[in-house]
């Protein structure tokens, strides 16, 4: 709906005019809206594959087994690089878990006081994979100080085999995630599984280092430089996650682009009140004013806004309130006069 304000009546609502307006994307399925009381709307809506739950569950217990083979094998031959790499996938099995339950509660409409329903559980779950990972991060630390202190004799050839494994699983797992690259959570849990498959790489070339060369200190360094890997990717996913959460504009969206966009619209001659934030680790929620003097919005203006931000910025949720621009007090509504 768009709202036209009539001179005379400051900021102020005398005559309104309905418009609905829709934009259809073909490539990704995502869909833009217009309606409601008051204002014009556009709503995207991403489609990801719906059979992600059982590659949830596989990647799962796949990985769950491996952390407890990984673990026994690791104490049993003295290897803290194999406890570090076991740690880590088990951070990473929590964070599939997080992950799962996230994209099940996203999908669920919106009900009661929960408006937008349960998307933003996906930034609650980066942000509690996060914490997870910092907490892994301080236990394995201090055991590897503790192994750097009092070197044992690790076995290179167990380690070899054990990571070898630990490549295989990763691999098959990341693979299962790999045609979900459009939603920023599945691509999430693949790159996951991604890392864990490099990282248990960089423990199979300790195992042929310390076969090699006989030097056991060779273990608890590539220990090291595992939980240096973990702490980067958790300081990332910490990061991202609290700014979501604090509702700033997604870094990919470049603001002055996109008021510029706002502004240059036919008949639109000034933008004011634009706000954008991450509904969840997914969508895109803007609201903006236009200005547009002695020019009534159309259903067609309404499409094609929402088209352009659509397509053009990947907000699928738009509000835009259009004003008249003749207040007697020269401000825009909302402001004091």
């Amino acid at each position: 709906m768009i709202v036209a304000r009539d001179a005379g009546h400051a900021c102020g609502y005398k005559r309104l005019t309905m418009a609905h307006a829709h934009a259809h994307n073909h490539l990704d399925h995502a869909h833009a809206h217009g309606h409601g009381h008051g204002h014009a709307h556009g709503h995207g809506h991403s489609h990801a594959p719906k059979d992600f739950g059982r590659a949830f569950a596989i990647g799962i217990g796949l990985n769950l087994a491996f952390v407890g083979i990984e673990a026994v094998a690791g104490l049993a031959y003295g290897s803290m690089a194999l406890v570090a790499d076991a740690g880590h996938n088990l951070s990473d099995v929590l964070a599939l878990a997080l992950a799962w339950i996230a994209s099940i509660a996203a999908k669920r409409p919106a009900s009661g006081r929960f408006t937008y329903g349960y998307k933003s559980s996906t930034i609650l779950a980066a942000l509690a994979n996060a914490l997870l990972l910092a907490v892994a991060i301080g236990a394995l630390l201090f055991e590897t100080v503790q192994r750097i202190m009092a070197p044992g004799e690790p076995q290179g050839m167990a380690m070899i085999v054990v990571a070898g494994i630990g490549i295989a699983i990763n691999t098959a797992t990341a693979l299962l995630f790999l045609r979900g690259q459009d939603d920023l959570n599945i691509r999430g849990a693949y790159l996951h599984m991604a890392a864990d498959a490099a990282v248990s790489l960089g423990v199979v070339l300790a195992g042929l280092g310390i076969l090699v060369t006989g030097l056991a200190w060779i273990d608890p360094l590539v220990s090291l430089v595992i939980l240096l890997v973990i702490a980067w990717g958790t300081w990332g996913l910490a990061r991202d996650s609290l700014t979501m959460g604090l509702l700033a504009a997604p870094e990919r969206i470049d603001l002055a682009e996109v008021k510029a966009h706002l502004a240059g619209l036919e008949g639109v001659t000034a933008v004011h009140d634009l706000h954008v934030w991450p509904m969840s680790t997914t969508e895109v929620a803007l609201t903006a004013h236009l200005v547009m003097p002695g020019r009534p919005a159309s259903t067609a203006f309404l499409r094609d806004v929402a088209h352009g931000l659509e397509h053009r910025f990947g907000v699928g949720h738009a509000t835009l309130q259009v004003e008249s621009g003749d207040e007697p007090c020269g401000v825009p509504c909302g402001a004091d006069c």
